[in-house]
């Protein structure tokens, strides 16, 4: 089967001071532009990949082992202050964590969206995050770095993680969840890496305008719900119509029903494509591009593929 080929990656473009950026209209996620970026540049990660998919197939042959404790993992937010870019608060990187650990523990409160048909398979993820107490040579942090930048925007070159050109440098990533806040260009609300590619890029970006809930958040991606779905990517969940643009793609799990496309906005129930009929796309997963006011569950099958890159690529995380 060929492969797909992937677009050069992209430049960081600058913007003149004391722009400042806007959400978009709909939801943009780099992710897989950096993966195909990857894919093609790294036999490494290419080979992770494919022994992280063998790793999960294997695991859904054996008899599943119900959790009894969460995976906890400590985390690291790098916000990159760029000139005229309104603050990130602290109020909103206090939400920003209470709706990861409620999205991933099935505690949010709009999960009762989800259609009759689907409330069954509102998973908890058992994972749960803390910001970071200790920095890597033990001192103690809070957790956040405030960082000024003299870079307007940032796009998908990973700028923002290389002090050189404009950003602050990872956290050992084996240790910690990093997450740059940062203002993005060319409509990107973020994007994360898939397990396998390089230490030194590993984590997750977030627009400045999609993190938390209000300080810089932006209608209608101000509920947080853009982090859930990046680091969903993080622990290797694809997008649920498989990225490509008709009914062929795939999201290698079972309980998601093939779709054709993204959906985007707030869909009305049931969005049929694929021959899915009648409950059609589940549009309300947090992997597909709704508004963050429609997305509200994983499933069982995306929670045990979670759990597969936890106790693989990404075990060392686990506090």
């Amino acid at each position: 089967m060929a492969r797909k080929k992937s677009p050069a990656k992209p430049n960081a473009a600058g913007r003149a001071p004391g722009e400042e950026s806007t959400a978009p209209l709909q939801r943009k996620c780099g992710c897989m532009s950096v993966h195909y970026w990857l894919f093609e540049q790294s036999a490494s990660y290419r080979s992770a990949q494919t022994e992280l998919e063998h790793a999960f197939m294997a695991s859904r042959r054996s008899a599943r082992v119900e959790r009894t404790k969460p995976y906890v993992i400590n985390v690291v937010i790098h916000i990159l202050q760029s000139p005229g870019i309104g603050k990130v608060t602290p109020a909103q990187i206090a939400a920003q964590m209470k709706t990861l650990n409620k999205d991933f523990r099935a505690k949010n409160t709009d999960r009762g969206k989800a259609p009759a048909v689907w409330k069954g398979l509102v998973a908890d993820a058992m994972v749960e995050f803390k910001l970071a107490t200790k920095e890597p040579g033990g001192k103690a942090t809070s957790g956040v770095l405030y960082v000024p930048t003299q870079q307007a925007m940032f796009g998908q070159n990973d700028s923002m993680k290389d002090p050189a050109r404009g950003g602050s440098a990872p956290w050992p990533t084996d240790r910690y969840l990093n997450i740059w806040v940062c203002a993005l260009k060319d409509g990107l609300l973020g994007y994360a890496q898939f397990p396998g590619g390089p230490a030194g890029t590993d984590g997750v970006v977030i627009s400045v305008n999609a993190f938390g809930t209000g300080g810089t958040a932006r209608a209608p991606f101000n509920k947080g719900r853009t982090c859930t779905h990046e680091v969903g990517h993080y622990l290797n969940l694809r997008h649920i119509w498989g990225d490509t643009p008709d009914c062929s793609g795939g999201d290698s799990v079972s309980d998601t029903p093939n779709a054709e496309g993204p959906n985007y906005g707030v869909p009305t129930f049931p969005s049929v494509s694929c021959q899915n009929g009648p409950n059609g796309d589940m549009f309300m997963n947090y992997m597909d591009y709704v508004d963050d006011a429609a997305m509200v569950m994983f499933t069982p099958e995306q929670v045990a593929r979670m759990h597969s890159t936890l106790n693989g690529p990404r075990s060392s995380l686990v506090s």
